[in-house]
């Protein structure tokens, strides 16, 4: 079906204050499932009335009768009374010293594009030269809405932005919980469910480049209790922005409101005359199908909207990081080039290591902004490797770093100023302790970090992937570029340079496929995601740990976005030690990939790899581009832990089920499947048998739907012993 735009105009209104005589907008905005509903009177305030599951035309009325709307402004201002309760998500400075902004709105349109129906709200102050825009944006066949302002400096002065949300929305107050993910590196994305208190509940990010690392900028908020997979309503929201942010939830007994935005703390904005800035979107949707709805409502919008090639099938691949290390060279990357093809696989991605000639790549404390060859280690540069790829039938990628430099390279010898640094402050550095930033603000460092990617992909046009990693914090708060005034916005402006660079990438290389890395999942954010194809989960390869951050990750991100790659055992992060068929069934999850060399496997494991990535090459189109559904989660400690993907008439199936926790003689719950069709039956396949000639008892087996749904699969006899797991196809026939 697709999205519908109603207007619906009325005579009453509820709670709002308006100039005698002015017109009154009431709008309704809706998708295929939710509906937000919008009054905005000219000459006076707009308010947003409700969210939630879709209304009728008739409903806004009996929401009035009832008092069942919860009016509230819907962009709040400082500094004027906005009430108890509610959050402002715009505070000025303007240039007499005014703190205060009155914002009444002047015009409301309507209009549309391929892309799906806009609202726009124009909202001037009543005394001061400032103009906001609000939209409201549907996404044509999802069932997410995304809402942005446009705010502009019409006068002859400065004026100073302190605050300036993307978005305000109110919620239902009741038996609310917060659903939010927290980590640090090799253990991102963990899921942390919260009561919500009255007061305040803040999800932030201060640390300027690995934005997602400590707090996702994605969260869910329930309004029936604690988050269950399948059922209750939940809102769910994410911000567009890759840079620091700041989320408020506001609650009293009554209110709930939610402000989100880019984090103004250190980081006032100073708006110039004629100048107009726009804040990042900020995407929602509504589900009454738990939070299992709102990840697939997200993972639809992503595949269509939030990242590149979202519909377009990924290739299998081998990574040499963990393979090899820093020490790459011509022969080793053939010889892994000749592994990942015969094993089935489609592309070779060369990490670190490659590169560096006055000051060569063997560690990571030097080399980071030259980008030359290292002819001691691929004395036949990267055509060689191209070629190589080639011979073996496969494509070829790269690792790069543009974004940093090391204070030991040619190109710090050469422009000391064009790294983040404090005036009057020795630099900070990171990794290997020479490791430093470059400044994105200054618009040289742009053309030169534009122009790493640009030299290598003109001069080697069989280049098919860059992994583009970033590992380092924002160390400096300061920009040589920038004027004094301006150091306040060092971090808006480095992500505004960071934007464009990827924008030129994008307009001149559309088909490159690219991974957003960042010291493993510190930008695992829709704030990066629309110049990316996927995100690296985590530096922490271990199957056992990637099931928690994996499942966390699937809560907003689709699996064609996750980068899962079957690693060594035992594991170089954690040591543990665990069967190649579980870091397979692992792995198949996401984006199905290796890091590991090849080389090391036993005969037995190279067979059965082989065996694992055919039949994920059988059932990868319902993984990457199918509805996931959530069975058992490993956070819930019932010693095993199951998903599912269906395609959308539910005919094709791929179940994956974990022992996680492994208790003798103890429960061990059926597997129900939620996502089947209960008309339907389902012949099971084994995907993923260790022997080929010895598959599980329920391959072959023919069961309807409805006993899948409500009876389920018992699974004890497959998950027997500590990491063990299973991965099953089913056909409908």
């Amino acid at each position: 079906m697709k999205l519908k735009f109603i207007i619906l105009i009325m005579s009453l209104l509820a709670g709002t204050n308006q100039l005698s005589g002015a017109k009154q907008h009431h709008i309704v905005l809706s998708t295929e499932n939710t509906s937000i509903g919008i009054t905005a009177n000219e000459g006076g305030r707009s308010y947003i009335q409700y969210y939630g599951t879709k209304i009728q035309q008739e409903d806004i009325y009996r929401l009035f009768a009832l008092k069942s709307n919860y009016t509230s402004p819907s962009y709040p201002t400082f500094g004027l009374n906005i009430g108890h309760g509610v959050m402002e998500a715009l505070s000025l400075q303007m240039p007499d010293g005014n703190m205060s902004t009155d914002l009444y709105v002047t015009a409301v349109d309507q209009n549309s594009d391929k892309n799906g129906n806009y609202l726009e709200i124009t909202m001037l102050d009543s005394v001061y030269p400032i103009e906001v825009k609000q939209y409201f944006k549907t996404c044509n066949n999802t069932d997410v809405i995304t809402t942005w302002t446009q705010i502009s400096n019409k006068g002859k002065k400065s004026i100073i932005m302190n605050k300036f949300a993307s978005a305000a929305i109110p919620l239902q107050r009741g038996d609310n919980y917060v659903c939010h993910y927290h980590g640090r590196w090799a253990s991102e994305n963990y899921i942390y469910e919260t009561p919500m208190p009255n007061g305040e509940l803040v999800l932030d990010e201060k640390e300027g480049l690995r934005t997602a690392w400590y707090n996702n900028p994605s969260f869910m908020i329930t309004q029936d209790g604690k988050p269950q997979e399948e059922y209750g309503n939940v809102f769910g929201g994410t911000l567009l922005w890759g840079g620091n942010y700041k989320i408020q939830m506001v609650a009293e007994n009554n209110k709930l409101t939610v402000v989100a935005g880019i984090n103004s703390d250190n980081s006032a904005y100073s708006l110039e005359p004629g100048e107009t800035f726009i804040t990042p979107e900020f995407a929602m949707t509504f589900s009454n199908q738990g939070k299992g709805g709102i990840s697939r409502a997200f993972h639809k919008w992503g595949r269509t909207y939030g990242l590149q090639h979202g519909n377009q099938e990924r290739d299998i691949l081998l990574n040499s990081w963990e393979g090899v290390y820093f020490n790459v060279n011509q022969e080793k990357m053939e010889q892994m080039m000749k592994d990942i093809s015969d094993l089935g696989g489609e592309l070779f991605v060369m990490d670190d290591g490659w590169f560096g000639e006055k000051y060569p790549r063997n560690n990571g404390t030097s080399s980071l902004g030259d980008w030359g060859i290292n002819k001691n280690k691929l004395p036949l540069g990267i055509k060689g490797l191209t070629d190589a790829a080639k011979k073996y039938g496969i494509k070829f990628g790269i690792w790069i770093e543009p974004e940093m430099a090391n204070t030991i390279s040619e190109l710090y010898d050469k422009h000391p100023d064009w790294v983040l640094q404090c005036k009057n402050r020795k630099i900070s550095t990171g990794r290997g302790g020479t490791q430093v930033v470059l400044d994105l603000c200054n618009p040289k460092v742009q053309d030169y970090v534009f122009s790493i990617t640009d030299n290598l992909l003109k001069n080697n046009p069989e280049i098919a992937y860059i992994k583009w990693d970033c590992n380092a914090a924002m160390m400096d708060y300061g920009s040589t570029y920038l004027s004094a005034d301006k150091q306040m916005e060092v971090d808006i402006r480095y992500h505004m340079g960071l934007r464009n660079v990827l924008k030129r990438i994008r307009e001149k290389y559309p088909d490159v496929i690219i991974q957003c890395c960042s010291s493993g999942g510190g930008r695992i954010s829709y704030g990066f995601l629309p110049w990316f194809d996927e995100f690296w989960t985590s530096d922490n390869t271990d199957a056992y740990q990637r099931l928690y951050m994996q499942w966390s990750a699937s809560q907003f991100y689709p699996a064609i976005a996750m980068a899962s790659h079957v690693s060594a055992s035992p594991n170089h992060q954690t040591r543990r030690e665990t069967p190649i068929k579980f870091r397979f069934d692992v792995a198949m999850t996401g984006r199905l990939g290796m890091e590991m060399q090849p080389q090391d496997m036993t005969e037995k494991e190279y067979e059965f790899s082989k065996r694992a990535i055919a039949s994920y090459k059988s059932v990868r189109k319902i993984i990457q581009l199918g509805d996931l559904y959530r069975l058992i989660s490993p956070y819930e400690h019932k010693n095993i832990s199951a998903l599912m993907f269906a395609d959308e008439q539910k005919s094709h199936l791929v179940i994956f089920a974990y022992n996680v926790d492994y208790m003798h003689s103890q429960q061990v719950p059926f597997v129900k499947l939620t996502g089947v069709d209960e008309n339907k039956n389902y012949r099971i396949k084994d995907l993923t048998p260790m022997d080929a000639a010895k598959p599980c008892f329920l391959n072959g087996k023919v069961i309807s739907g409805r006993l899948l749904k409500h009876t389920g699969l018992q699974l004890k006899d497959i998950l027997n012993k500590p990491f063990t797991s299973v991965a099953l196809e089913l056909t409908a026939e």
